[in-house]
């Protein structure tokens, strides 16, 4: 992925390079010297290109939560691919084209193609000439409109996308070719009604393969194998976070051959359609039908926090229920689950007088029931304990434990009811914490085709969960999983972004030697923002992290073709003494041609991406969207808004200089 990502970048300082030597060699006899000049001339621009393209993919490789491993491949390919075809454009590109053979295909088929190459090269030199220089002169002389029209858009987009029009996913779940059942039922349950359970699941599974087998050839089947377990789950993504085990905790799961094989339902619309065939189940208090290969956890999971679990209980209970209104909400569950019924001990007020503590009262019934280990004998290389307690026949029953004595600090006996309250209570199954506090999980899933998670956190956020720590007082609520995640990576990206342009804007202040002129050349940052948002609104795409990656690669990529351009027009104000008006149409329409080539080149390279609808590879789409969508639109911002930006610098610059020579003017001295 990477790899395909770097291909229409790599291009561009070749494009750039190779067009210059083109260039020079039309009036330089010499190929040897047209070579060493036309890339010497581009040489510091096409190296701090490449220098800024590489800042901007340091926080695709600083990505600070669990996605940091699984962008840092990505990130580290296109650094690497950026350093070698600096090497290649700088040394062996110009090696090539000195020493290439120019005379003319001899054949009718290389005749042809020459031909062909004449005239898409004559046909980019004309419309530079005959359309972009008339609209570059309409745009320069009323350069204060065309930066307002520019502002206007982004600040449309911008507003679409906060307002959530445009809708924005953090890291949708990636199916792979399993499919999940998962069940729990009650802690305690007998392995006999978590088969039933699970045969309920069965038959609905086989509902399923007939559906997906139906309109298959004959002797060919979707599914590969089936695999069922009690006790021990064994998916990834299993309901029970800590991998409880147990009588109580069933799982199903279902092998799919490759989409591209069966065709028919994806992965993730068979588990949905898997879930509808499935009716509902006595006692099962969870189960989860998912897809997911790769995921940051559930779609909506929010932690309560809080000492008293009752509190906490109630707060879950009624937290799902809200959950439960939405629609597209599914699999609602909490992480609280009650343990078996247990007795829980007392010692009276009367007892206590006497002595009677509460570690006394435990020690002595754990010592009747359990054994006190009253000596160990060695047997070969074993411990053998040997354990003092009633006879099994005087342990068996609730009944058992009444007959019970307790012997007081004084050597007396009492019957265990005059000195201890009994209570039977049910117990926890399991008590989570997070830094040392109870907490108890609400999770749920989201069709994110009809609904985006974050929609749904959101109104949680500012609704329900001041409302639930106001009704239970002690406990606190925050957002989990993917969303604890999501703000995670995006704090991070963001921080990271910053130095990257910091160190962006400090590579370009060097060649070209001012610290206002950088700032015109990253103008060209937020509005190649338009063309990646467009990109996924044209394609039906939501905005993911990808997409967000895909942004921040962006920006270094449109960076380059600007600072070409800038520093060609500080060139042709310096060597031709032209005024900046025309220094910077002559820079325009000289730069048009490989501004144009490499901006297509970077999209066709990412067409594959793009277009590809295997399984695998969707996930990235996104980012190729933003990095294709965005350098296309940010060439018309290079050919027409950096232009006009760089003649608003410099009225600026001029109107400066008059106050402060007419401030000199009047000064007493």
């Amino acid at each position: 992925m990477g790899f395909l990502l770097s291909l229409g970048i790599l291009v561009d300082d070749a494009i750039v390079v190779g067009e210059r030597i083109h260039t020079h060699e039309s009036f330089t006899p010499d190929s040897q010297e047209a070579a060493i000049n036309g890339t010497t001339e581009v040489a510091i621009p096409v190296f701090f290109g490449v220098l800024t393209t590489m800042a901007a993919f340091i926080p695709i490789v600083t990505v600070d939560s669990m996605l940091g491993s699984f962008f840092g491949a990505i990130g580290y390919t296109v650094l690497l691919c950026l350093v070698f075809s600096l090497v290649e454009s700088q040394l062996v590109l110009p090696a090539h084209l000195a020493h290439r053979s120019k005379e003319r295909g001899k054949s009718a088929i290389g005749t042809r193609w020459e031909n062909f190459q004449d005239k898409v090269s004559n046909g980019l030199e004309r419309f530079a000439l005959q359309r972009y220089q008339p609209t570059l002169r309409f745009v320069l002389n009323h350069r204060y409109a065309t930066l307002s029209v520019a502002v206007a858009a982004l600040i449309i987009i911008v507003g679409l996308l906060a307002s959530g029009r445009i809708i924005f996913q953090f890291f949708p779940t990636v199916s792979g070719n399993e499919i999940y059942a998962s069940l729990e039922l009650p802690e305690g349950y007998p392995v006999e009604r978590t088969t039933q359970a699970l045969d309920v699941v069965q038959a609905s599974a086989d509902q399923l393969i007939a559906e997906l087998n139906k309109d298959l050839p004959e002797g060919s089947s979707a599914v590969v194998n089936q695999f069922k377990t009690i006790g021990l789950p064994i998916s990834k993504s299993t309901i029970s976070d800590n991998n409880e085990s147990g009588s109580h905790i069933a799982e199903m799961s279902i092998t799919l051959s490759p989409h591209n094989e069966r065709g028919g339902l994806t992965p993730k619309q068979a588990a949905k359609r898997w879930r509808e065939l499935t009716p509902d189940i006595p006692d099962v208090i969870e189960k989860s039908f998912t897809a997911s290969a790769v995921s940051l956890g559930e779609d909506i999971n929010i932690q309560i926090r809080g000492k008293d679990l009752a509190l906490m209980s109630a707060a879950a209970s009624e937290l799902t229920k809200t959950l439960a209104t939405f629609d597209a909400i599914y699999d609602i569950s909490d992480s609280y689950r009650a343990g078996k019924q247990e007795l829980v001990l007392q010692v009276r007020p009367e007892a206590e007088s006497l002595g009677l503590t509460q570690a006394d009262l435990g020690s002595q019934v754990r010592h009747a029931f359990y054994g006190a280990e009253a000596q160990r004998v060695q047997r070969g290389r074993d411990d053998m304990r040997i354990m003092v307690r009633y006879p099994e026949s005087d342990r068996r029953s609730l009944d058992d434990y009444n007959q019970l004595y307790v012997r007081l600090p004084n050597g007396m006996e009492a019957p265990i009811e005059s000195v201890a309250s009994t209570r039977l209570s049910a117990g926890n199954a399991t008590i989570r914490r997070v830094d040392g506090q109870r907490t108890i999980n609400v999770t749920a899933y989201a069709d994110r085709t009809r609904i985006a998670p974050e929609a749904v956190l959101r109104l949680i956020e500012d609704q329900h969960i001041p409302r639930l720590e106001t009704t239970y007082p002690g406990i606190t609520l925050s957002l989990a999983g993917e969303a604890e995640e999501r703000a995670s990576a995006l704090t991070g990206l963001v921080r990271t972004s910053l130095l990257a342009l910091i160190i962006i804007y400090t590579l370009l202040a060097v060649p070209l030697k001012s610290y206002l002129q950088p700032l015109v050349v990253m103008a060209s940052i937020p509005f190649g923002l338009i063309g990646a948002i467009l990109g996924h609104f044209i394609l039906g795409y939501d905005l993911v992290f990808f997409s967000i990656l895909g942004i921040v690669a962006l920006s270094g990529v449109v960076i380059n073709a600007s600072l070409v351009l800038v520093d060609f027009i500080n060139k042709r104000r310096l060597n031709l003494e032209l005024s900046v008006i025309d220094a910077v149409t002559h820079a325009g329409v000289a730069r048009f041609r490989p501004i144009f080539l490499t901006s297509v080149t970077t999209f066709v390279g990412l067409l594959p991406l793009m277009l590809n609808a295997d399984l695998a590879t969707a996930p990235f789409v996104p980012l190729a969207v933003s990095l294709g969508f965005g350098v296309i639109f940010a060439t018309s911002v290079t050919l027409l808004l950096i232009p006009a930006l760089y003649l608003i610098l410099d009225d600026l610059s001029k109107s400066v200089g008059k106050e402060t020579d007419e401030a000199d003017n009047h000064s007493p001295g």
